[in-house]
């Protein structure tokens, strides 16, 4: 069955801003869709228009509340679906409880697999994310998942940035710890720098806790490009930081997909060594996590882009390419 004629973007209720980014992309309007709460809490949602027949993108990252923003996009699907939309496609720039994808300790539950469950049975048909924690994720859905990256994003904007010290040699890449080391090689590929890695031993009894044990990897007077998919509380990322300028780094730059940036996040940020940390804009920042070291740079025209292929069938590869 060929994919609907018509196109239809609608908007969660986590990011409507992103959303219109899209929108203003793909030269279609956002399609007319409310979400309101019942006296008991309880979330629905109301359509304006009709989406028979449509090919529906629901554009919704699942970031804080993270629960109440799967319910959302689940009972978005559900309406669209029992509307007769020809398909309904899950949108979700990023996608929460990602790091729950493994039993770590006994009687810990899988919460990624459990919400790929969620989704693919409540409707939705296709998903199309960017920077999964792990890529083998895509593995949790028995349907397409299409993964795409900030990290092309971001080296386009260091290498202008950077200019200078890209041209002297003097950048190298470093990963905050040795799971980051594929992300960090393929980003230092991209700048044709380096690569250095931070060992550093977590704390297994609290969360978010890390201590910089050594750097692998030269790093004596250059400048280093921190890289990771998420900053949560910011306390890896910054005591890396630290930690280089501690063992002879001229400066440390940062930069992430998401910016997840709960608990102490920002104040961590701003007592660290970081000189800028860059985010891409799969979640929106808050007033108070808006500052001069903070920089977002829109990934919205490539999810737009992934989009105009999945309608039109045409390979998302050729973005990459």
């Amino acid at each position: 069955m060929p994919r609907g004629n018509v196109l239809k973007i609608i908007s969660g209720n986590a990011h409507p801003e992103f959303a219109r980014k899209i929108c203003d992309y793909l030269g279609v309007p956002l399609a007319d869709v409310k979400t309101f709460k019942f006296s008991d809490g309880e979330t629905g949602v109301r359509f304006g228009e009709s989406v028979r027949g449509a090919d529906v993108f629901i554009v919704q990252p699942t970031c804080t509340p993270a629960n109440e923003r799967i319910m959302n996009l689940l009972i978005i699907a559900d309406a669209v679906k029992r509307a007769s939309a020809h398909y309904v496609n899950a949108v979700i720039p990023y996608f929460g409880y990602a790091r729950q994808d493994r039993k770590a300790k006994p009687r810990e539950p899988i919460t990624a697999k459990l919400v790929a469950n969620l989704l693919t049975h409540g409707g939705v048909g296709r998903v199309i994310t960017a920077d999964l924690h792990t890529g083998q994720l895509q593995g949790f859905f028995d349907i397409p998942v299409d993964h795409l990256t900030a990290m092309n994003l971001f080296a386009d904007y260091f290498k202008e940035f950077l200019a200078d010290e890209l041209k002297a040699g003097k950048v190298v890449v470093v990963s905050p710890d040795a799971g980051g080391v594929a992300r960090a090689r393929k980003f230092a590929m991209k700048l044709d720098v380096e690569i250095a890695i931070v060992d550093k031993r977590r704390s297994h009894d609290v969360a978010n806790e890390s201590k910089v044990i050594d750097i692998v990897g030269n790093i004596e007077g250059r400048t280093a490009i921190l890289v990771d998919d998420i900053i949560d509380t910011a306390g890896t990322i910054c005591h890396a930081a630290d930690g280089l300028m501690e063992r002879g780094c001229e400066r440390v730059f940062a930069c992430a997909t998401h910016a997840v940036l709960s608990g102490n996040a920002m104040e961590n940020i701003e007592k660290s060594a970081i000189e800028r940390l860059i985010f891409s804009d799969t979640i929106p920042l808050t007033e108070e996590q808006k500052n001069d070291k903070v920089l977002q740079l829109s990934i919205a025209p490539a999810f737009a882009e992934a989009i105009k292929r999945v309608h039109s069938e045409e390979p998302i590869s050729m973005m990459f390419e």
